[in-house]
């Protein structure tokens, strides 16, 4: 495994063409093929090259659904990052990754190809591709709308146009048809995140007394902890409107859902800001229905995803005996984990699907926990030549590996009435830097090696034999090594 993902990160023609010979994607072991896919998408300049081979790797075969899944947004990282280098129309294989997704999705019969596709479009941030995203935003299942909007939010500022913002209000006050609450959540964190216009806040606002208790607790928190960071786009237009008695008053802000809202800064430097936040969102009689945990990091203008975790779980009201809210479909019973690291989405995990598939996970559980990204990658690969005033020239070499270890598991235990959920993140980064001098009468050399290695692990555990659910949540970060 380490050599398949060293071969990805030198893309040599020599080390491409091994890869060529030695993958075979109809009898290989899933896991190794796996991790060829996520080291191909995660490596920072990838080449044509090797955008070719992995669609040639796909083309025409039967694979397991996991390997075709992981494939697909790897071919979206891929064409996402060759168009980052202004080769998007310039290079055949950068088109055919396109319209491998665009097709697909065209041809996709099951909900579950076509959430795939859209997360895939995300990962590839081609303005070209948002009035697609928007179709299956407003028109798709509940599953299908959440995945487009979640797409939808991966592009900057600058392309989320007035047509996107008119989509998402459509969405969020239901102009059209009714959506599932988190596809109307979604939709009012867009409108919050994306230079919000004051009238959109303050609908907003005055929405959350129509909505149920947690949904209104929620966003509710959400306007308030965008009141708190000072890099939040809406911080201004959300101090002005709360100058406003008739806003800011008790009657808005006294919901007593359980549901919570909460980011802040781990680090602040003059170059750097990196946060944590941590989405709740309860059911009425205190489920989780979906819990985020995000890290970002926030230099020079820019903004970088470090780490998002999404576990959804869905259809539990019905098991837990609760009545479904008049106008609802019943949801099917689904629990599953989405993740997007270092701006990548990675495939959908699902622990269960349907009530048979539940009992057979409680009653034939392995106890392993489930591996959702594990390798190393190649984030940082950087070589310039800076002409110096006095007529040298110094060659500078920059390379960062990353070392990740992501899994994550869900135990439901019927008889004691728990929900356990565990993410465990473990991570080593390591960044060779070289500035060379050579000249004729001189030669030197300055190399600089650093190492840090961190662990994460964040559990929640529910108890709902009585009312109301009694719930535990665990942050726990092991000490981090730094050489």
């Amino acid at each position: 495994p380490f050599v398949v993902e060293a071969a990805v990160a030198a893309q040599s023609v020599g080390s491409l063409e091994a890869l060529s010979d030695f993958l075979d994607f109809s009898k290989e072991h899933k896991s190794l093929l796996e991790k060829f896919l996520y080291a191909t998408a995660f490596t920072p300049r990838p080449s044509r090259e090797l955008l070719r081979l992995v669609l040639d790797k796909l083309d025409g075969k039967q694979l397991a659904p996991d390997v075709w899944e992981t494939g697909i947004v790897a071919v979206g990282s891929l064409v996402g990052k060759l168009c980052q280098q202004k080769l998007c129309g310039l290079q055949q294989e950068v088109e055919r990754g396109v319209e491998t997704i665009l097709g697909g999705l065209r041809g996709a019969k099951e909900e579950s190809e076509v959430v795939i596709y859209l997360l895939a479009l995300g990962n590839t941030v081609l303005p070209e591709t948002i009035p697609t995203l928007l179709d299956y935003a407003e028109e798709g299942p509940a599953a299908v709308t959440t995945a487009a909007v979640s797409a939808l939010r991966r592009f900057p500022a600058q392309h989320v146009s007035g047509k996107v913002k008119r989509a998402m209000r459509r969405i969020f006050h239901e102009k059209r048809r009714s959506y599932e609450k988190t596809c109307r959540l979604a939709a009012a964190e867009m409108l919050l995140d994306y230079e919000p216009s004051p009238m959109d806040i303050i609908n907003i606002l005055l929405a959350t007394n129509e909505l149920e208790i947690e949904t209104a607790t929620f966003l509710l928190l959400k306007v308030q902890s965008s009141l708190r960071a000072d890099h939040h786009p809406a911080r201004k237009i959300m101090k002005d409107i709360m100058r406003d008695p008739r806003i800011n008053n008790y009657n808005f802000f006294s919901k007593a859902g359980i549901s919570s809202s909460f980011s802040g800064p781990l680090t602040a430097t003059q170059d750097l800001l990196s946060t944590f936040g941590l989405d709740l969102l309860f059911l009425e009689g205190g489920f989780l229905r979906k819990s985020v945990s995000d890290f970002s990091l926030l230099s020079q203008g820019r903004w970088l995803r470090a780490a998002q975790v999404t576990i959804e779980a869905q259809g539990m009201e019905s098991m837990l005996g609760e009545n479904i809210l008049e106008g609802e479909e019943e949801p099917e019973l689904m629990a599953g984990m989405s993740a997007i690291f270092f701006d990548v989405q990675l495939r959908p995990i699902v622990f269960f699907q349907g009530y048979t598939d539940l009992m057979a996970k409680v009653l034939l559980s392995s106890g392993e926990p489930t591996s959702v990204v594990k390798g190393n990658l190649l984030l940082m690969d950087h070589h310039q030549v800076i002409p110096l005033q006095s007529g040298l020239q110094v060659a500078i070499k920059l390379q960062g590996g990353l070392g990740l270890d992501i899994s994550a598991d869900m135990d439901v235990s019927i008889w004691e009435q728990e929900l356990k959920t565990s993410i465990d993140t473990r991570g080593s980064l390591a960044i060779d830097f070289q500035a060379e001098l050579d000249a004729p009468f001189l030669q030197a050399t300055l190399r600089s090696q650093t190492e840090v290695e961190t662990s994460i692990h964040f559990d929640t555990i529910l108890r709902f034999s009585s009312s109301p659910v009694l719930m535990c949540l665990q942050l726990r970060e092991e000490q981090v090594p730094y050489r």
